[in-house]
């Protein structure tokens, strides 16, 4: 039986993983730097330790991890003043959600960036439990550390844990967790069909998350 549902949020809440590479990318050029789509799948699912140090280490950007985090999130946040990108059917999926378990959220986002990102949703009461990767262990995606600490602060066990999912490595995450992963690909960088022949469902967009279809998963 399904006893709790974690939702990821860049990618599968919001549409803001292209709006993240698009802030590197410009504030990388206005220093006379170069971001690659290859730098992109790189730092996909890490924590802010990880790819703030990833910028100053192979990009030469910052100067040094500390700068390069701070520049980034301070552009990413005043993004997200300006117009943040919702999903289609984000809110009522957490809504619909939040009637039947107890909710987490897990992201690679800093705690500043996911708080804000919800309370534009308008879905932060309903969500019990909020782990960034760059707290605790500071393990990024694809490793499980985030979705396990969620859902052992909600009582739930992995295996009647549901995640919702877009990308490769946060796909990844939940399968490492042992929970039921839904995947919910995105155009930006999708997962690889192979590693969606693994999860419990692929979905086309966040309207097709039923009540039935969760808990069938994590029965």
């Amino acid at each position: 039986m399904t006893q709790a549902v974690i939702f990821d949020l860049d990618g599968t809440l919001t549409d803001t993983e292209a709006v993240w590479d698009a802030e590197r990318r410009a504030l990388l050029t206005r220093d006379g730097l170069v971001w690659s789509e290859e730098d992109t799948v790189a730092v996909g699912g890490m924590s802010t330790p990880e790819w703030s140090g990833y910028m100053a280490t192979h990009k030469g950007f910052g100067p040094g991890a500390e700068r390069a985090a701070q520049r980034t999130i301070d552009a990413v946040l005043q993004r997200y003043r300006r117009d943040l990108p919702v999903l289609p059917g984000a809110r009522e999926a957490v809504r619909r959600m939040a009637e039947h378990w107890p909710l987490g959220v897990a992201s690679s986002s800093p705690p500043v960036v996911i708080e804000r990102a919800l309370d534009v949703l308008g879905v932060r009461d309903l969500i019990s439990v909020v782990r960034s990767t760059e707290e605790g262990s500071a393990k990024g995606k694809p490793a499980p550390d985030a979705f396990l600490w969620v859902a052992d602060q909600m009582g739930a066990e992995p295996a009647h844990t549901v995640v919702v999912e877009d990308s490769e490595n946060g796909l990844l995450a939940g399968l490492s967790a042992g929970m039921a992963v839904v995947a919910i690909p995105p155009h930006f960088l999708p997962p690889t069909d192979e590693l969606l022949t693994r999860v419990a469902a692929v979905l086309h967009n966040l309207d097709e998350l039923t009540v039935d279809l969760v808990r069938r998963v994590g029965s």
